[in-house]
């Protein structure tokens, strides 16, 4: 596998597995590294199959090349449409205590809409700051990276679209693990933790950002 873009990457000869979805992402696994692939690249892009190779380029043109050698089973299933992360009860009263108070990520905030519906599953709130920019917000009990990532799943998709964007991101949770933080950060999404029982207990003009 060689990745050709803003820097170059070669994977040596070995199994794998190859990953097709119906948004048109390409991953590449191995069998130690949990959900995380080996590279990927994301949609859109557009996959250019011939004997024994794969091409898949970007709109950038970035090209990921993929070499196969040999196919031990090639399967193809319809997952139809994902009904998203059914969240806990604590997730599902912050996100309801967020909602009624979008003021508490800052002055001037107002909400757009809860379960704000993309492609791929709902993203927890639409929100506005005070210079009228849009703000998707992904809530947690715990933040850890796979939060992170979904988050990014969503603002890709919704910064496509020229209504909402430009879209930036805001990972919420009562505890923020530093892998996360660090991923988040990465990513340009801002890391907000909030305290349940102090924020379920305020009043209105009582709340605070921690």
């Amino acid at each position: 596998m060689d990745y050709v873009g803003r820097l170059s990457a070669h994977l040596p000869s070995a199994t794998r597995l190859l990953m097709v979805k119906a948004d048109g992402s390409v991953s590449i696994h191995a069998d130690d590294r949990a959900y995380k692939p080996l590279n990927w690249m994301s949609p859109p892009c557009k996959l250019q199959e011939s004997e024994g190779v794969w091409k898949v380029v970007n709109k950038a043109g970035e090209e990921l090349r993929i070499t196969l050698e040999e196919i031990f089973q090639d399967y193809s299933y319809e997952l139809g449409v994902d009904p998203g992360l059914v969240k806990d009860g604590v997730e599902a009263h912050l996100q309801e205590l967020l909602a009624a108070h979008p003021e508490t990520f800052g002055e001037g905030w107002t909400l757009v809409r809860r379960e704000y519906m993309t492609a791929i599953g709902p993203v927890d709130l639409l929100c506005k700051d005070a210079t009228n920019g849009s703000v998707a917000v992904e809530i947690k009990r715990r933040g850890e990276i796979d939060g992170v990532e979904q988050l990014t799943r969503y603002l890709e998709l919704m910064n496509r679209d020229p209504l909402l964007a430009p879209v930036t991101g805001i990972f919420a949770a009562q505890e923020i693990k530093p892998q996360a933080r660090v991923l988040a950060t990465d990513r340009g999404i801002r890391c907000v933790v909030v305290d349940y029982d102090k924020l379920r207990g305020m009043k209105r003009d009582e709340l605070t950002l921690f």
